[in-house]
């Protein structure tokens, strides 16, 4: 699990694909991940990944075909930077919210304005994630947990504070970029149950004329 408070921002090494998968290497910053181990999780722009290689504050992290297929990910070129983000422990506070790191889907900024000391983005989300952003509900958004302001269809609006876009990469954000997305864990759950709650009450009840109808009873 994460917070979606970035620790440091790292820089790609390199991004090797093999076969329909890929290995990405890391350059993790002010991370300090000399200390890190392998088989740790990170979370790299909101994408929870696993150490499995670690000399100095390199680390490469193995990306599957189906990561690959829901973050841009695989769009990353040596040089860019990256949110960073270790697991959480129970030592840790909950500065944003609880995310797993595993992305939703990819939005795509559609416009960024200063708003009273701030920048605000509006961004467009996939049509099968727009239903569980709500206005002052959290997000995710390349691993950084925000708040959204507004939404108006399949658009939202956050607000970026001037900290946050000084410890993370979303200064470097404008038109046409794409992010990663990840919803709030309470609207996947919620959801979840209502629908089980709906399938339910569908089912026929395990009465005496159900248990006749397959010879359990006569």
């Amino acid at each position: 699990m994460f917070t979606g408070i970035i620790r440091a921002v790292g820089k790609v090494v390199a991004l090797q694909f093999m076969g329909s998968a890929a290995v990405l290497r890391i350059d993790g910053g002010k991370l300090g991940f000399a200390q890190a181990s392998i088989g740790d999780s990170i979370a790299v722009n909101g994408v929870c990944l696993t150490v499995t290689r670690q000399e100095n504050n390199i680390f490469d992290a193995d990306v599957s075909q189906e990561t690959l297929s829901r973050t841009v990910l695989g769009r990353l070129q040596p040089g860019d930077r990256v949110n960073l983000e270790p697991a959480l422990t129970l030592k840790d506070g909950l500065g944003g919210h609880l995310t797993s790191g595993h992305c939703d889907g990819v939005g795509t900024v559609v416009e960024r304005k200063p708003v009273a000391g701030s920048i605000g983005f509006s961004i467009h989300a996939p049509a099968n994630l727009a239903k569980y952003i709500a206005e002052k509900g959290s997000i995710c958004v390349d691993g950084v947990s925000l708040t959204v302001n507004e939404v108006k269809g399949s658009l939202f609006m956050v607000n970026i504070i001037p900290h946050t876009l000084e410890a993370t990469t979303l200064n470097e954000y404008h038109s046409e970029r794409e992010v990663n997305l990840e919803v709030d864990l309470l609207a996947r759950y919620l959801e979840s149950l209502l629908r089980g709650d709906s399938v339910a009450t569908t089912r026929p009840r395990l009465g005496e004329s159900l248990l006749t109808r397959h010879n359990f009873s006569k």
